[in-house]
């Protein structure tokens, strides 16, 4: 495990769920951190443990990965099984892509491709819910993807935004488990190598291509950026998200009287 450092050392530290050896928790991790939270870094699949309790953790997020949550290594289903501690311990729980899934199927829920075959590889449109709107005035229009599985809504699950080829794009289960489809947390640097990586899938049906990958980034970035200081308040510091959802809500108002 790796403990990185933090501008403030105050706070408890945030478990962080990785799947390669190279992976990074990319602009996550920089803005925890900036929030004060040290980083419990640890990959399960390279022999990594995950913790009995996070009873000495503020929450955990579990990130992506090019495997399925539905494939039969046995560090899937130990991640999986593990995610009942922080819903048990009602502690913040963040699962992006492939975590999300792995919410999903530990809730009881299916992950699986699309009917039609599709993926959505590049940038697409993100509409949010009624419940989606409650908390956060502010989303992304459009956000990045790179998965070719989508998940079912859980018995029990809020819907909080909704996609074109996958529906389920944003959930909430209970007070403080939360699972995201798609990835707003590349840096420009790991956007290059999954582009550069991952070009034998840009083929794929409803893949884009690479250039759309970084031309986007270009013009979607700053608000998917700026969605993403404000959710991890709200999952990670519920008290402060509130208060920020609130003074944004205002100002809607405000303008709207304008």
């Amino acid at each position: 495990m790796l403990m990185t450092a933090s501008h403030s050392t105050e706070k408890p530290p945030i478990l962080i769920v990785l799947h390669q050896e190279n992976s990074s928790p990319g602009r996550v991790g920089q803005m925890l951190a900036e929030k004060g939270y040290p980083l419990d870094i640890r990959r399960p699949v390279l022999g990594d443990a995950l913790p009995d309790t996070l009873s000495e953790h503020a929450g955990a997020v579990i990130f992506g990965g090019p495997m399925s949550a539905n494939d039969p290594d046995p560090f899937i289903k130990t991640e999986t099984d593990w995610i009942g501690i922080p819903l048990k311990e009602n502690k913040p729980f963040l699962g992006i892509c492939l975590g999300a899934q792995m919410m999903v199927r530990h809730l009881g829920g299916t992950v699986g491709a699309h009917k039609d075959g599709l993926t959505e590889i590049g940038w697409y449109p993100l509409r949010p819910t009624e419940h989606g709107r409650l908390l956060m005035q502010q989303w992304p229009r459009m956000v990045y993807h790179f998965h070719r599985e989508g998940f079912s809504l859980p018995h029990g699950a809020e819907l909080l935004a909704e996609g074109d080829a996958y529906g389920n794009q944003a959930i909430r289960y209970g007070a403080n488990a939360w699972g995201l489809q798609f990835h707003a947390e590349l840096t420009r640097a790991m956007m290059q190598r999954w582009v550069v990586r991952g070009e034998h899938r840009f083929i794929m049906p409803n893949a884009q291509r690479g250039s759309e990958h970084l031309e986007g980034r270009m013009i979607f970035d700053t608000p998917l950026k700026q969605w993403l200081w404000g959710f991890l308040d709200l999952v990670f510091d519920r008290e402060k998200g509130t208060e920020n959802g609130q003074i944004e809500t205002m100002r809607l108002q405000r303008a709207a009287g304008d």
